[in-house]
């Protein structure tokens, strides 16, 4: 029996890179997708915010000398690339899906219309949210707790290449201490660098949790959303 009626996976645009330092690898989309059917398939309804960071990092040298908000609308279009091809992945074993854009592009994706977003999920599809938030200045993580808000779910899953979240990072100190538990505010005042202060602020005020964990071993979105003890939990 799954813990959470309704989840909202956020996913970094690197997840979608494999090893390779950008673009799209489609085998590890596939992979993601068959873990990601496997819990819709034990009825948790699930939208899905993910990064463009694995495209937009091929164009990074070039952004650093560009208008701040050309940058954003960059980034926000890698999202919907990315966006795309999970959601191809998700169709391709059978479970529906639809794309929610931020920026309207009717041929492309539908626009994002909340109580829509809300009725798919309702009837068994998948909604990826495409776009961040259609704004400049805001990151991905603060448009995955938007549309979570939004959509009312239980919990924003964060996945990420490290086992939660740690007093430093585990990927340069061997040392580093991961927390099973932590709060909002030890988040900030620390800085543990999980997800942007904006994110983490709208979560703590609307008391929605987050857990951190990681995505690449295999099953632990499964684990999660039946409740496991899975990463750190942020509350």
């Amino acid at each position: 029996m799954a813990r959470y009626g309704r989840v909202l996976l956020k996913l970094s645009g690197e997840v979608l890179a494999g090893g390779a330092p950008f673009g799209i690898d489609a085998e590890r989309v596939k992979s993601l997708a068959r873990e990601v059917a496997d819990v819709a398939a034990a009825g948790v309804q699930i939208g899905i915010v993910v990064g463009g960071g694995n495209i937009f990092r091929g164009v990074a040298a070039a952004a650093q000398k560009m208008d701040r908000v050309t940058a954003d609308h960059m980034g926000m279009l890698a999202t919907v690339i990315n966006s795309l091809a999970l959601s191809d992945a998700l169709e391709q074993i059978g479970l529906p899906t639809r794309v929610m854009s931020a920026i309207e592009m009717h041929q492309v994706a539908e626009p994002y219309i909340r109580r829509r977003a809300i009725r798919h999920m309702e009837k068994g599809r998948l909604v990826i949210f495409a776009a961040g938030t259609s704004n400049p200045y805001f990151s991905t993580d603060t448009a995955a707790t938007l549309r979570a808000l939004e959509i009312k779910a239980e919990v924003i899953a964060k996945a990420t290449r490290v086992d939660g979240v740690f007093d430093k990072d585990p990927l340069k100190y061997s040392d580093a201490v991961q927390y099973q538990e932590v709060t909002y505010l030890e988040v900030l005042s620390k800085a543990l660098g999980v997800m942007d202060a904006t994110a983490v602020a709208m979560c703590r005020d609307n008391k929605l949790p987050i857990i951190v964990f990681n995505l690449t071993t295999t099953g632990n979105i499964m684990r999660m959303s039946m409740g496991e003890s899975v990463g750190t939990v942020i509350h």
